[in-house]
């Protein structure tokens, strides 16, 4: 852990269960290497995860198993080790690849800017060789100027206990990548003649294993799981699937049918997926039982669609399914990126000694973020916040609320010198803001981790105040705004409880039409008693159920928020209006708001071309909190106290 992370106080419910192959995945860790340092809940850092990753490897070579770790990408855009280099995740690559994965894949966010999707091809997939997948990606070679795959197609290999598995790795069917690089979308990739032949390999395929920045729901619009799981049960119809998704920055298990499930693990490095397989049929190469190990908990639990994901629409029951008896049998489980998680799981299942956890390699790595994050300047203090904001587990601008916080923040610092003395209207997408702000030291870090997008401030000077006073509830009652950065949870058909998405993500959400029912926000700093009750976390229900939660928390309130937030400033103090204001918002927003301008109600007659910038392009969403923060949260400095986290 790092020097000023928080002790976590809650364990997990038990053992877990071991199968005949066991998976650790890990997706969209966005740079969070170093853990969360206010909360509790996921303290850990990268350090940890390399000492439990050997002390579960020797565990699973004790039983006689095979362990497999899987990471499905997005490695940038969240947090300062990844965001404050040049180019981004320069630091935070060399420190992730500290874990020996035996499969990765790619993300969006390796795509979007030509620089790092060169150095993802140049640097990072050479570091994982044939491991690193990306069937359905491709760049051009910058000394060729020829397409070809940043990774590899496929990965045929056996395992040491003899499993002979054929996997892939399939981003989904994105558009928001430079043009140098190329996404095949998923239903022309399973046509092409070489991923037919992968199906149907000349040595036997005991496993399939489709990893991806994809999410595991087959009804998502824009996934392209559905699609690849057709194309191989048509040609395999009994030959077991195993699907490792992300993207969506959730927690979920889907049954696609006896012989096939999808597992995604969350998101920013607060939880780590477990999945145990058994069952699996193989000739006489395997030397692991198909029923499990003996000595451990073993999986007990077929995979049987439950009714809804069955009924929900007609895509989902026309995929087609396995015609034989299933012998599988499964085991999920996610676990919360903590100190005791870890050292619970990694030997016998029992707490024990630091010293005795700690792998030299996972001193170093942590030694290593350490020394990185006082290079960066991360843990340079700007002030102390005086309460825990959260996104979604306040309603919109209550107190708690982040957002009520942001008005105050952008009406005291968006202030262009020339023109203060006018009236002005900020508004700012609620997307540009990625993740709760937690009490305690307001650092470089966290201006990144609440908003590490360079969005910049523009305006329209001198807007009549009829007009400019109509455009939030225009906005807020309109079209979602999506950014090209990201697609959004309304693309993958989730309930649209959410902003504007600058993020690929959506913390809480509710999936009633793919039978995956409300799970809670991820929980923030926990408090320190005695573990008696459940504190606030992730309460998670699946295919599965309800039981898949390594540790037992309770659901946070989650309460949806609009597209845009509006600040007043420099108003008339007698309460009357003014005339007119200058109209300032997010370069990214510029066309919502002339087209809410020229609306039939609202009668502008505005373009683009009316727009300029109301502060230097350098100022941006990443640094208005900043500026807040050394002016108004200065009590307390240097020891400022750590609150208990959203949900409290």
């Amino acid at each position: 852990m790092q020097p000023d992370a928080q002790k976590a106080t809650t364990h997990p419910k038990g053992p877990l269960e071991w199968g005949q192959i066991n998976f650790m995945h890990t997706t969209d860790t966005h740079g969070w290497l170093e853990g969360h340092i206010k909360e509790q809940n996921y303290g850990a850092d990268w350090g940890d995860f390399v000492s439990f990753t050997k002390e579960m490897r020797k565990k699973a070579k004790k039983l006689g198993v095979d362990l497999l770790l899987v990471d499905t990408g997005d490695l940038h855009d969240g947090a300062g080790l990844s965001d404050a280099t040049t180019p981004n995740g320069a630091v935070s690559n060399l420190i992730f690849e500290k874990i020996e994965y035996d499969l990765l894949t790619i993300g969006n966010h390796e795509l979007y800017i030509t620089e790092i999707a060169y150095e993802t091809f140049g640097q990072f997939a050479k570091v994982y060789g044939d491991k690193y997948l990306t069937s359905n990606v491709q760049i051009a070679n910058p000394n060729t100027g020829e397409f070809e795959y940043i990774g590899a197609k496929y990965r045929y290999w056996e395992t040491p206990e003899g499993l002979r598995i054929m996997a892939f790795g399939v981003l989904f069917d994105f558009t928001g990548n430079s043009n140098v690089s190329k996404v095949i979308k998923g239903a022309d990739m399973v046509q092409e003649a070489w991923f037919k032949e992968a199906i149907n390999y000349k040595k036997p395929i005991d496993l399939f294993l489709v990893i991806g920045h994809n999410p595991v729901s087959t009804t998502a619009t824009g996934g392209t799981f559905g699609t690849i799981f057709s194309a191989i049960r048509t040609m395999k119809p009994d030959v077991p699937i195993q699907f490792f998704g992300g993207h969506t920055h959730i927690r979920d298990f889907k049954v696609f049918d006896n012989k096939a499930t999808g597992l995604e693990s969350g998101r920013y490095c607060e939880t780590l997926g477990w999945l145990a397989m058994s069952g699996i049929e193989c000739s006489e190469s395997c030397k692991s039982p198909a029923k499990g190990p003996k000595g451990v908990p073993t999986p007990t639990q077929k995979a049987i669609k439950p009714i809804s994901t069955v009924t929900a629409t007609v895509s989902a029951s026309a995929l087609p399914t396995s015609k034989s008896k299933s012998r599988l049998v499964y085991a999920r489980r996610y676990l919360d990126w903590n100190r005791n998680t870890f050292t619970y799981h990694a030997v016998n299942s029992q707490p024990y000694t630091a010293k005795k956890f700690n792998t030299s390699q996972g001193e170093t790595v942590t030694t290593d973020i350490t020394t990185q994050r006082t290079k960066l300047n991360l843990t340079a203090l700007y002030g102390c916040a005086p309460e825990t904001y959260c996104q979604f587990c306040k309603p919109f601008l209550t107190e708690g609320n982040i957002f009520k916080l942001l008005q105050t923040a952008l009406a005291t610092t968006v202030i262009n010198e020339t023109r203060k003395d006018i009236a002005r209207l900020i508004i700012i997408n609620t997307g540009s803001v990625r993740f709760d702000l937690a009490q305690g030291p307001f650092t470089y870090d966290d201006s990144f981790i609440v908003s590490p997008f360079a969005d910049a401030f523009q305006y329209i000077p001198n807007v009549p105040y009829a007009q400019a006073k109509q455009v939030i509830n225009i906005l807020n009652a309109g079209a979602f705004q999506k950014k090209k950065r990201d697609m959004s949870t309304r693309d993958f058909d989730f309930v649209p409880v959410l902003a504007d998405r600058d993020i690929c993500l959506d913390p809480p959400i509710t999936h009633e039409n793919s039978g995956m029912h409300r799970r809670s926000h991820a929980g923030g700093r926990l408090v320190r008693r005695t573990n008696t009750a459940p504190i606030p976390g992730y309460v998670t229900k699946d295919d599965f159920g309800s039981d898949g939660d390594d540790t037992v928390h309770s659901a946070i309130p989650n309460y949806s928020q609009p597209n845009d937030l509006q600040a007043n400033a420099s108003f008339p103090i007698d309460g009357s209006v003014p005339d007119t204001v200058d109209l300032i918002f997010l370069d990214f927003i510029a066309s919502y708001i002339v087209n809410a301008l020229n609306t039939p109600a609202v009668g502008g007659t505005y373009s683009l071309s009316d727009v300029a910038y109301y502060m230097p392009p350098s100022f941006t969403t990443n640094s208005y909190l900043p500026l807040y923060a050394k002016m108004a949260w200065q009590d307390n400095i240097p020891n400022c106290p750590v609150g208990e986290g959203a949900g409290f």
